[in-house]
């Protein structure tokens, strides 16, 4: 990223600060609508996707990004690149923001690397769309199961939260089961399989 945007950051645990550049898909100078300005400049190979910039229309695309570094604990920092202008949204404001989202940030974790959503059985796209939905529908299942698991806390040093790994499989179990089969304790193994939240890592949405 620092590539791209090709700043040196403050030495500030904490800082607010505006990038402008301009990406283009050519290096030659001569192509350029600005040759006078070298610095905001910044190659993007043709292997790169990025729409913005068509060569029959377009050659180059202008670019105002607003890089923020805030503490989010005692000894913890969040980098954040948005578009969003610090004089409608200031530093406290985003990190509000942020808190906010972090219950969608931890779901499209978990859809990815938990359910395996980065990578598809199928190469056609309506059964990579019926692959994603189902996935999307397991997702849904678990978090309903999950809401009704009462983890007992007591003696522990730290408290707990759902092992979303463990949790899936059992539910994805569920779902596969043939008639007569016995079907799991869902919501038993889903509590005695929990992991401890430290006090640096931030609360997963309740």
């Amino acid at each position: 990223m620092q590539r791209i945007l090709g700043n040196d950051f403050p030495a500030q645990d904490c800082f607010d600060v505006q990038v402008n550049g301009i990406l283009t898909r050519s290096n030659s100078k001569k192509k350029r609508r600005h040759p006078e300005l070298e610095e905001p400049y910044r190659f993007i190979c043709k292997n790169v996707a990025f729409d913005y910039i068509d060569s029959d229309k377009t050659t180059e695309y202008p670019i105002a990004l607003r890089i923020l570094r805030f503490r989010i604990s005692e000894d913890g920092y969040e980098n954040i690149i948005t578009n969003l202008s610090p004089e409608e949204f200031s530093v406290d404001e985003i990190k509000y923001l942020y808190h906010l989202r972090w219950g969608i940030e931890t779901s499209f974790r978990e859809l990815k690397h938990v359910l395996g959503t980065s990578n598809f059985h199928s190469k056609q796209r309506r059964f990579i769309e019926m692959e994603l939905w189902a996935r999307l529908l397991l997702y849904n299942f678990c978090s309903i199961v999950t809401r009704q698991v009462i983890i007992n806390r007591k003696g522990r040093k730290h408290q707990l939260q759902v092992n979303y790994s463990v949790a899936y499989k059992a539910c994805h179990y569920f779902l596969r089961l043939q008639r007569g089969e016995s079907p799991p304790d869902i919501e038993g193994l889903t509590a005695r399989n929990t992991l401890p939240i430290r006090p640096d890592e931030p609360m997963p949405p309740a």
